[in-house]
C-alpha cells in the first residue's frame, strides 16, 4: 500500500514538472521567434557604421591600428568623419620595393536619410567607389599588375533603419540582396491561395472517403482502407512533392498548353493530396464514434441509409471534422519541400492559377541558408506572419463551430 502511495505521488510530481518545463520550453521558443521577428520593425541593424578590410593586413582607423583584422570595425554613433589609412607596397619598373600611404577620410552626414548621400569620400590615390547593394559602399584600390580579384577593398557598410510593418505586409516586390526591399504581399497571397485551393478540393473528398468507410464498406475492407490511409499519412511530403514534379507538373503543362507546369494549379493538387490522409482518418474516427443509437433512430423513422448518414451521422461528429479540418489547413498552410518543388517559387502576385507562385514557408527556406543581418530577421518576421495566419484561421474556424454548436 505504501509502495502503491509513493509511486502515485512520484508519477504526480514528475507529470508537473515535465509539463512545466514543456510549457516553459515552448513558451521560450515562441518568445525567441517573435523576438527576432518583430526586431526589424523597431531597431536599427547596426548602432553605427561598419568596415570590412578586404585583403589589409594593416590599417588605422580614426587613430587605431588593427592588424590583420578579419571581422567588422565598429564606428562609434554619431561620428561624423572616419579617417582611414594602410601602408601598400608597390614595385617600380627596376624592381624596388615602394611603401606608400593609401589615406581616405569618409565625411558623414547623418541628417540625410538616402544611403546614396550620406557618405563623401576625399583619397589622396586612384580608387574606385561602387554602391553594390543598398547601405553598403565598396572601396577599391587599384594595384598595377594585380587582378580585380586581388584589389584591396574596404566595404562600408552604414545601419539600415527600422523597417516599415505596412511596407512589409503590403509590399510587392521582395529584392533582398539589392535593393534591400521585402515585401511579402505575393507571399501571403501564394499561401492563402494554395492553402484554400487543397482545402476546396480535398476537404470535400475526404469527408465522402470517410462517410464511406463509417457508414457503407464492412468492417474488414474498410479496416484494410484505414490503415493504407494511415500509412498515406506517414508518408514525408518531399515524397508528394516528387510525385507532383513528376506527375501532376507534366500533366498540367500538357493539358493546358502552357511551358512550365510548376503552378499555383500543381501546388494545389499536391497539397489537396497531402491533406486528404489526415482529414479522412480524423473525419472517420470521430463518425465511427457516433453511438449506434442515433443511427437505429434515424432509420426508424423511415430515412434511408443515406440520409442517415449525410443528415444524421456527419452533423454529431462535426467537432471531430472540423479538428480535421484545422490539422489540414495547417499543414497546407504550413507545408514547404513539396510546394518548393512544384509552384515554381516566383514572387510575383497573381491570380492566375497557371501562374508560378512563392509561398512563406518556401521563402524561408530557400533563403534561411545564406541569408544575414535585416534579410535573416525579415525571415523570422515571415515566421511570426505565418504563425499569425494560422492562429486567426484557426481561431475563425473553431469560433464557426462554437456558433453552430450554440445554435443547435
Amino acid at each position: 500500500m505504501m509502495n502503491r502511495k509513493f509511486s502515485d505521488i512520484f508519477f504526480k510530481h514528475l507529470v508537473r514538472i515535465v509539463a512545466l518545463f514543456s510549457v516553459l520550453a515552448l513558451g521560450a521558443i515562441l518568445l525567441f521567434v517573435f523576438a527576432q521577428g518583430t526586431m526589424p520593425f523597431f531597431t536599427s541593424t547596426y548602432s553605427g557604421i561598419r568596415l570590412v578590410p578586404q585583403r589589409i593586413d594593416e590599417i588605422t582607423v580614426n587613430g587605431q591600428t588593427f592588424l590583420n583584422h578579419k571581422t567588422f570595425i565598429d564606428i562609434p554613433k554619431n561620428t561624423d568623419h572616419i579617417d582611414i589609412r594602410f601602408p601598400v607596397v608597390s614595385f617600380n619598373e627596376d624592381d624596388e620595393e615602394i611603401t606608400s600611404l593609401m589615406t581616405m577620410e569618409i565625411k558623414i552626414d547623418n541628417s540625410l536619410k538616402d544611403p546614396e548621400k550620406t557618405l563623401s569620400f576625399a583619397h589622396n590615390a586612384d580608387v574606385k567607389i561602387t554602391y553594390p547593394e543598398s547601405y553598403v559602399y565598396t572601396i577599391s584600390w587599384p594595384q598595377a599588375g594585380a587582378i580585380a580579384a586581388l584589389e584591396k577593398k574596404i566595404h562600408v557598410i552604414l545601419p539600415e533603419p527600422p523597417y516599415s510593418p505596412g511596407k512589409f505586409l503590403s509590399g510587392l516586390q521582395w529584392r533582398p540582396d539589392r535593393d534591400k526591399v521585402f515585401g511579402i504581399l505575393p507571399m501571403i497571397a501564394g499561401t492563402l491561395m494554395a492553402s484554400f485551393g487543397a482545402i476546396l478540393l480535398g476537404v470535400p473528398i475526404a469527408l465522402l472517403c470517410a462517410l464511406f468507410m463509417s457508414e457503407f464498406l464492412k468492417p474488414k475492407p474498410a479496416s484494410v482502407i484505414r490503415a493504407g490511409v494511415e500509412l498515406l499519412a506517414g508518408i514525408p511530403s518531399v515524397v508528394y512533392g516528387f510525385f507532383g514534379l513528376m506527375v501532376i507538373v507534366p500533366f498540367v503543362r500538357q493539358t493546358f498548353n502552357i511551358p512550365s507546369g510548376n503552378t499555383l494549379l500543381s501546388a494545389v493538387i499536391v497539397l489537396a493530396l497531402m491533406i486528404l490522409p489526415t482529414v479522412i482518418t480524423i473525419a472517420e474516427t470521430s463518425l465511427r464514434a457516433v453511438p449506434l443509437s442515433v443511427r437505429e433512430a434515424s432509420l426508424a423513422l423511415g430515412a434511408s441509409k443515406m440520409q442517415t448518414a449525410w443528415k444524421v451521422v456527419l452533423p454529431h461528429a462535426n467537432s471531430g471534422v472540423i479538428a480535421g479540418v484545422i490539422l489540414g489547413i495547417s499543414r497546407a498552410v504550413g507545408e514547404t519541400m513539396a510546394v518548393i518543388l512544384v509552384a515554381g517559387n516566383s514572387p510575383h502576385l497573381t491570380f492566375n492559377p497557371l501562374s508560378s507562385v512563392r509561398t512563406l514557408t518556401s521563402t524561408i527556406a530557400m533563403e534561411m541558408g545564406y541569408a544575414s543581418g535585416r534579410h535573416s530577421e525579415m525571415l523570422f518576421s515571415i515566421g511570426v506572419t505565418l504563425f499569425s495566419i494560422i492562429l486567426i484561421l484557426n481561431s475563425l474556424i473553431l469560433w464557426y463551430r462554437r456558433k453552430i454548436e450554440s445554435e443547435t
